[in-house]
């Protein structure tokens, strides 16, 4: 039986891929930073599908916490075969409203986390011949939307590139770019979505479904749902000073995740 480790896993897409690959029959590892709801999901996890869980609770703002999650990855005895990279938050406001020290910590989280894990599980599964990682960005990594956008931006090119570089190895690589979702992560940021259109707003347990067909089909890239790879396509075409000059009306603070 294989076993998935997922961070971010007590809420939104994180939940969603740990409910779903559960109901695969995948063992899971379920890294967050709050252990009272870890060891709640692990129990309803377990009891409801018959698989062995294991929780790790990790800061992945901190050296310590990326160190534990890292070391859990690298256990040749106690393989990890698929990998989420889904743990991430957003910032209220503009770039110069945030304090330095937020901003730094969502790069640690979204950057350093991402490289330092995805280093990690990729050595061990190349070693076997076989896995896969699943690095959770947002189609806000294709639009000028400040230091989150940006952030998100390098875990796509990131992702891509490595899954280059271990092409032909039996590992997969994916970046997985959902648009907007409904699930804790505005809230926790304090962020107003009464803006967002009903339409773009997407299903958490649909995107997984999708993310894990095209992961099956080593897709590099993920956009899960037909209405954003078109906006996306129309983003392509669209001058960047427009679409910069769109996207600072909208405000950062409504970042896809």
């Amino acid at each position: 039986m294989t076993t998935a480790l997922i961070t971010g896993s007590t809420a939104g897409i994180g939940a969603a891929f740990a409910r779903r690959l559960a109901a695969d029959g995948h063992n899971l590892v379920l890294v967050a930073r709050d252990t009272k709801r870890l060891r709640e999901q692990a129990t309803e996890l377990h009891d409801r599908h018959g698989v062995e869980v294991e929780v790790v609770t990790a800061d992945l703002a901190t050296d310590d916490g990326i160190e534990t999650v890292a070391a859990r990855l690298s256990d040749r005895r106690n393989p990890v075969d698929l990998l989420i990279n889904n743990a991430g938050f957003g910032n209220k406001g503009h770039y110069l409203d945030v304090p330095m020290a937020d901003e730094l910590k969502m790069l640690k989280v979204h950057c350093e986390a991402v490289l330092r894990l995805t280093s990690a599980a990729t050595e061990a599964m190349r070693e076997r011949g076989r896995g896969g990682v699943v690095n959770v960005a947002s189609v806000a990594a294709f639009v000028p939307r400040g230091t989150y956008g940006a952030s998100k931006a390098w875990v796509v090119q990131f992702t891509q590139g490595a899954a280059k570089d271990l092409a032909g190895s039996g590992v997969r690589l994916m970046a997985l770019c959902p648009g907007f979702v409904r699930t804790e992560f505005h809230q926790r940021a304090g962020m107003g979505t009464d803006n967002i259109p009903g339409w773009m707003w997407l299903d958490a347990d649909k995107l997984v479904a999708t993310a894990l067909g095209d992961l099956a089909r080593g897709k590099p890239l993920s956009i899960p749902d037909p209405r954003y790879k078109a906006l996306m396509g129309l983003v392509k075409v669209t001058p960047r000073g427009l679409l910069g000059g769109i996207t600072s009306r909208t405000g950062r603070k409504y970042g896809p995740q």
